[in-house]
Parts: C-alpha cells; structure tokens; sequence
C-alpha cells in the first residue's frame, strides 16, 4: 500500500512533465515557423500592395496569414505560396528552418541573390517554383537535399553555369524547367537517371557539346523536351527516339548535324517537333506527316 501511495504521485509528475514537454515543443515548432517567415519579410524590400506588411502580423497566427497553408496534422506550415506579389528582396537562411514545407512557390516576383546553403534542411519539398525571379550564381548542387521533389522550376532567372550532375538522383523528379538563363557546359548524363521525368526544358541557354549517347536510354515517360536555342552539336543520339511518349520534341537552332534517324517514325505521339535551324538532313516521317528539318 505504501509503494502505491508513492508510484502514485510520481506517475502524475512525469506525465505532467511529458505534457509539458511536449506543448513547449509544439509552441517552440510553431515559433519558429513564424520566426522563419519574420524573417523573410524583414528582407523583402518591396512590398508593393503592403499584403506582408499587414497581414503577417504576431496578432494573428501563422496559419492564418496570407499564402500560407498548414497541415492539420503537426500544425506546421506546409506551403508558401507568394507567386506574383510583385515583391522584390532575397531569400533569408532563416527560411531553412521550415522543416515541415513541401510547396515552396515564389514566381514572379523580384527575388534576387543567391540561394542560401541552409534551404538543404527542407526535406519534404515536393514543388519548388523559383521562375521569373532575378536569382543568379550556380544552380546550387545540394538540391539534390530534396529527396521527395517532384517539380522544379527555375526558369528566367540569371543563373549560370553549368547544370549540376547531381540533380540526377532527384529519382521522383517529374518536372525540370531551367530555361531562359545563362546556363553553359554539356547537359549531364546524370539527367538520363530520372526515370520519372515527364517535362525537361533547357532551352534559350548557352549549352553546348554532344548530347551523351545514352542519355534517354532510361526516359519511359519523357512527353515534353526542349533544347532549343543552344550550342549543342554532333549527331541525334538513338536514344532519343526510344521515348515514345515523346508529344513535343524541339531541338531548333542549335548545331546538330547528319541525317534524322528512322527510328523517329517510332514517335507516333509527336504533336510538335522542331529541328530547323541546324544541319539535319531527313524526309517526311509518314504519309499524314511532313517535318522540316532544314
């Protein structure tokens, strides 16, 4: 009897102290959300139709304030969407402290600089939209850090450089839009490791060399790809035309050269294809179909 009197206390104490314990936790999470995104409106510098300005005020909670979505789960914020705020500013390192977002999208804006190091803790990215920004320097190789990315868009930006290899193991990457920068250097042939990829534009860059020979050897579900207005030279690799999923295929002034392979009659899905502006030679693919490959 006397052993219960005394367990009886101590199990009420420690409960308690889990209890406590674990709202601190949850009120520090939430703290540091909004901490995070303080941060980020401390370094926008233009806020044009104020909505950060007044609506991303400490009255009101996080998940309550303008583009932010939290999941109902842990209470975090799960999605930042400033598309087409006309906002101009850079990104702070605090944002890396979002551990819980998976949408990041900031499209159309003036964002500027380099991305910070300390975005590599955001995990559970799915979707990352950083187009139509200013952003410059090398696309930053720890994106590989975004092991659940599905969807990357930084096109029209001033990045340069070359395109880092190791964007090659994003294995459940669906989406790579890099056009419209100052990108240079050969395409990867890590790219052809994206087993998953549907949509790959690097057009209107600076890109050069021969594509890899079996770079498309691992493309099933490739349906859109653009190289477009580049430097890149040598013969089409048959690899190419192994992605019978293929709806648009544009290669337009670049270097090319040869003949089209046959085996491009094997793109019965084709709904647009350019090859003008190299030095590729070939004939009408069907009898419903006639491509200019002048």
């Amino acid at each position: 009897m006397g052993n219960a009197s005394f367990l009886l206390p101590l199990m009420v104490v420690v409960l308690l102290h889990n209890f406590v314990a674990t709202l601190s936790l949850e009120s520090l999470n939430i703290t540091t959300d909004q901490l995070a995104l303080l941060a980020l409106k401390a370094h926008v510098s233009h806020d044009p139709q104020n909505l950060l300005a007044t609506n991303w005020s400490t009255t009101a909670s996080v998940c309550n304030w303008i583009r932010i979505t939290c999941g109902s789960r842990h209470h975090r914020v799960t999605a930042l969407n400033l598309s087409g705020m006309n906002l101009t500013g850079i990104i702070p390192p605090h944002l890396g402290n979002l551990s819980f977002l998976a949408w990041f999208n900031i499209q159309y804006n003036s964002f500027h600089g380099v991305l910070p190091t300390e975005l590599t803790n955001l995990r559970r990215l799915k979707y990352v939209n950083f187009a139509n920004n200013s952003f410059n320097g090398e696309i930053p190789s720890w994106f590989d850090s975004f092991t659940q990315l599905q969807s990357l868009f930084l096109h029209t930006n001033n990045f340069s450089g070359a395109i880092p290899s190791s964007l090659g193991s994003l294995s459940k990457l669906e989406e790579l839009v890099l056009y419209k920068n100052d990108l240079e250097g050969q395409i990867p042939i890590a790219i052809g490791n994206l087993s998953n990829l549907k949509s790959l534009y690097l057009n209107d860059n600076q890109l050069s060399g021969h594509l890899p020979f079996a770079i498309f050897d691992h493309l099933p579900k490739l349906r859109h790809l653009d190289l477009g207005f580049n430097y890149l030279s040598g013969r089409l690799p048959t690899s190419l035309f192994k992605c019978q999923n293929l709806e648009t295929l544009i290669l337009k002034a670049n270097s090319f050269k040869g003949s089209v392979p046959l085996q491009i009659g094997n793109l019965t899905r084709l709904k647009w294809l350019y090859f003008n502006g190299n030095n590729l030679t070939g004939e009408s693919v069907d009898g419903n179909r006639e491509f200019d490959f002048a």
